[in-house]
Order: C-alpha cells, then structure tokens, then sequence
C-alpha cells in the first residue's frame, strides 16, 4: 500500500511541479505549488516524519501559497507582460546550471551515506521519552508552555504585517487612481 501512496504522490507532485513551471496564469502557478506542497507533505508522514509534515502543511501550503495569493491579486495578474529576452544567454546559463545541480544530487544520492557520513536514521532523538509521544510532544510541550509568549507575539507581528502591507498597497492605488487626469 505503501508504494501505491508513493507512485500516486509522485505524480501527483511532478504534475504540480511541471504545472508550476509552465502555467502562464500566476493563480495557476501557486495552486499548482500548493499541490506540489501538499504532495511532499505525504511523503514526510511515509518517512514517519509527521510533525515535519505538519509544518509543511500549515506553513508552506497554507501561509506561503495564501500570501503567494495575496501578492498576486495586490499585484493583479491582469497586465500584460513584456516576455523580451534582454539576455539571450540566460536560457543556456539556466540550463548549464540546472544540470550541473542535477548531477550534484545524483552524486549525492548514489552514495549510501549523506554529507555527513552517517546513514539516516528513523529514531527518535536522544532523549526523546518515545511513550509519551517522541520527538513531537516534546516539541509542542517547549514551544507551548517555555516559549508561548514568544510564539504568541509572532503570530501578532506577522498579522500587523499583513495588515500594514494592505493598508499601503490601497493608500498607493488610491492616489494613482486620483492623480490619473479625469476627462
């Protein structure tokens, strides 16, 4: 079943990856990340790695791809864009670089062992009570009782963040619309 899960996930997640590139609509381009995301999210918690799937799912799938969103529609994605090749190089250079980072990763992966030397483990870290809930409750318990204030006050920053970001994207549209001379 295991594989089953895996063959479709990876379709699913090069689907999302080619349409990522290759979508001309920009909506498009961060729907098709959000399924990318999504796709990688179920490969973590295949690897046992759940609260990294956790966090793939609310930070990048929800808070990333939504503020992609936000940039695009403030933005509006109903311009025309110039798509003039001011480097004709530039294409090879990317594909000249792609490759070479493709061979980097074959290399990589072909060896047994990572940069470090060590084989991957599937443990629990050192310390970690594995009957109370491993590695994750640990976390959680640090990151919502030790450290909650700071996490609470980050939340609020990125929230007045979000909020400021609105307020002048609408207080500079507003004044090109009124400075535009009326006929």
């Amino acid at each position: 079943m295991d594989a089953v899960i895996f063959v479709i996930c990876a379709a699913l997640a090069l689907v999302g990856a080619f349409g990522v590139v290759l979508a001309r609509n920009p909506v498009h381009n961060a729907l098709f990340l959000l399924l990318t995301l999504v796709t990688m999210a179920v490969f973590f918690l295949q690897q046992t790695a759940q609260l990294v799937a956790i966090i793939q799912i609310v930070v990048y799938a929800s808070a990333i791809v939504v503020l992609f969103l936000f940039v695009i529609t403030l933005l509006g994605v109903d311009r025309h864009e110039q798509l003039d090749e001011p480097m004709p190089f530039q294409r090879y250079a990317a594909v000249a670089v792609g490759a070479l980072f493709l061979a980097g990763v074959l290399f990589i992966t072909a060896n047994e062992t990572w940069v470090t030397g060590q084989r991957s483990a599937l443990a629990p870290l050192a310390g970690a009570d594995t009957e109370r809930g491993g590695n994750v409750r640990e976390l959680s318990e640090q990151l919502f009782t030790h450290y909650l204030w700071a996490f609470e006050i980050t939340a609020v920053l990125l929230v007045i963040a979000v909020v400021g970001g609105v307020v002048l994207a609408r207080r500079s549209g507003q004044r090109v619309i009124d400075a535009e001379p009326q006929s």
